[in-house]
């Protein structure tokens, strides 16, 4: 079974976000990069799959030269082999610009799943994953909590809301958006930083197309603190407490009583 994983590389979640000059990116030769959380959990599903049922799991990101960081430690952790979809302009493409250039790229191989991550940590638009498998032309599901290999089939565990979860069954080839938290992470170990060093990484050049989404303003959050004093009896008080939470703040629905 051939497995492609489709990772991005995202700005390090500790490093405070800083506009570029036109404000509509972020200053990323400043910046430190790691590999997308969800990402990671979908290369780890593959890996499992890997070793359950055989095969061969290939690394997929698209972007500027900085994104073979993270496809190496996609070897290390077990990836055999990467492809590196290429162009400076990926950084900051929309999500119909990249997933046209990870299909234009990833075709070839015919694999028999594709695994994304739910969504990215920086964007978090969620739809590569979706409008690539449109452009693959193969079935596809969300919010994926476990796989499970029956025969030409893929019997999946979806996340709905509310608590509530749904099995679906999904003909090869199919395309799936992993779910953070479904497994236990491994990390690189020696032996496979090693291995990863004699590993292949491809590199094609990106077949863009025109943009459907456009950053207008980019601005960083503002940080500040402020402190009210709620202060009178203690059942008025509560009153006033619960309505600044859900009126002032929003930070409770406004059905809570």
């Amino acid at each position: 079974m051939k497995i492609v994983v489709c990772i991005k590389q995202v700005v390090t979640r500790d490093w405070p976000a800083r506009p570029d000059p036109a404000r509509s990116w972020i200053r990323d030769h400043e910046a430190s990069f790691e590999m997308n959380e969800p990402d990671a959990y979908a290369l780890e599903a593959a890996l499992r799959l890997k070793e359950a049922h055989g095969g061969e799991v290939l690394a997929v990101s698209a972007g500027p030269p900085r994104v073979a960081q993270v496809l190496r430690e996609a070897l290390a952790r077990g990836a055999d082999r990467a492809l590196h979809v290429s162009d400076d302009a990926l950084a900051e493409a929309d999500a119909f610009v990249v997933a046209d250039a990870l299909a234009a790229a990833i075709e070839p191989e015919s694999p028999d799943l594709v695994l994304t991550g739910l969504q990215s940590n920086d964007q978090g638009f969620g739809q590569v994953g979706v409008v690539l498998a449109e452009r693959l032309d193969v079935a596809h599901a969300t919010i994926i909590m476990d796989v499970q290999v029956d025969g030409d089939t893929f019997r999946v565990k979806r996340e709905l809301e509310g608590g509530w979860f749904q099995w679906m069954t999904i003909a090869r080839p199919a395309l799936l958006t992993i779910q953070s938290g479904i497994n236990q992470l491994r990390y690189a170990t020696l032996k496979g930083i090693m291995a990863a060093k004699k590993k292949e990484i491809r590199v094609v050049d990106a077949q863009l197309t025109g943009a459907r989404q456009r950053i207008t303003v980019l601005a960083a959050p503002d940080k500040t603190k402020q402190t009210r004093m709620i202060t009178g009896p203690p059942a008025e008080a509560a009153r006033e407490l619960v309505r600044a939470l859900r009126e002032d703040a929003r930070v409770i629905d406004g059905g809570a009583r």
